[in-house]
């Protein structure tokens, strides 16, 4: 069976807010930890009601302190938010204090509106246009110390010097990040769960073109699906209402907390509505453990992945972590203690 993992953006409901849904992203780690999920990724979002972490580097130092064996990373941090000299420092800081536990995904969008991206990059070298490559470059150059004698940077070390940097994953939701990651031979994270871009078209595009290099000798693919399994299918229905009901809003701009069930159902829902919420469905698995392994199947066997990263947005924190629970049976997780 396929290994998975998490991808966890922290959410905000209407009945948890944004302190306590930082708390419970710390309790699912620990749940997952316990079940063999092999990864624990955490999401940069800035400005959004719905998602109460904006810095995934601190989450990550967090969680890794209180799990045993799972690796703990970003997915990812936007890096034209940041100097590359940071993005260095902070994950050889953490790849130091939890060896071989770490990873860094690494997204080129910014993950917030433009007035909070211009607040957030106004007082960096900011370039026009696209200046991710650039800033990957220079990310990466940190890790070798090959800038040119002359350059500026020559001398500058990026601290802890005797630790390297995690492992990179490029994430992507087009066929861009899916060249580039095989160009430079990085592991690819491709977002199924927003993407309007075809998975299946992304990751074997990926593995045929994949590069070795220095960062991996063969093409790593994670494929990352929103999941929402219960005891029953109807069950599963049930939560899935919050979804639908906070996918529709986002549609329109609209980034609020998530909808309790009780909310989600009792919306009057117009037919042009319920038209949208069923084409956003085909982002979106749910149902009982067997329902959701079913279905899950051929998306797998088709756009083979290394791994799934399972995104899981549901009201109940409870209710969450039973689906991660279902889930871990359903591909015959092997439990860790």
């Amino acid at each position: 069976m396929i290994p998975l993992s998490v991808l966890d953006l922290s959410v905000v409901t209407t009945g948890t807010k944004p302190a306590a849904a930082l708390r419970n992203s710390i309790d699912l780690a620990r749940h997952v930890d316990g079940l063999g999920y092999v990864r624990y990724w955490l999401a940069e979002h800035h400005n959004l009601a719905s998602v109460a972490s904006p810095a995934p580097d601190v989450m990550i130092g967090q969680i890794a302190a209180v799990t045993k064996h799972i690796r703990v990373g970003s997915g990812g941090v936007m890096l034209p938010n940041h100097a590359p000299l940071v993005v260095a420092e902070r994950f050889k800081m953490l790849e130091a204090l939890f060896p071989g536990r770490i990873d860094l995904g690494l997204g080129r969008a910014p993950g917030t509106d433009g007035a909070t991206a211009y607040a957030l990059r106004s007082r960096l070298d900011r370039r026009e246009g696209d200046d991710f490559l650039e800033r990957l470059h220079e990310l990466i150059l940190w890790q070798t110390r090959e800038f040119p004698s002359g350059h500026p940077y020559h001398n500058v070390v990026a601290m802890p010097d005797d630790t390297p940097l995690p492992p990179i994953w490029l994430l992507g939701s087009s066929d861009y990040s899916s060249e580039l990651a095989a160009q430079i031979g990085m592991g690819f994270a491709f977002a199924h769960h927003f993407a309007s871009h075809d998975a299946i078209d992304a990751m074997v595009h990926y593995r045929n073109r994949f590069q070795p290099s220095a960062w991996s000798a063969s093409p790593r693919a994670i494929l990352a699906v929103a999941v929402i399994a219960a005891d029953t299918d109807d069950e599963a229905e049930k939560l899935a209402a919050s979804f639908d009901l906070n996918r529709l809003r986002r549609d329109r701009g609209q980034y609020l907390p998530l909808p309790s069930v009780e909310e989600a159902l009792a919306y009057p829902y117009t037919d042009s509505e319920r038209a949208s919420m069923r084409r956003n469905r085909s982002r979106l698995f749910v149902g009982s453990r067997a329902t959701v392994q079913k279905t899950l199947q051929p998306l797998i066997d088709a756009s083979k992945p290394d791994e799934l990263m399972v995104i899981t947005a549901v009201y109940d924190h409870g209710a969450r972590k039973k689906s991660y629970s279902l889930l871990a049976e359903a591909f015959g997780l092997k439990a860790v203690g």
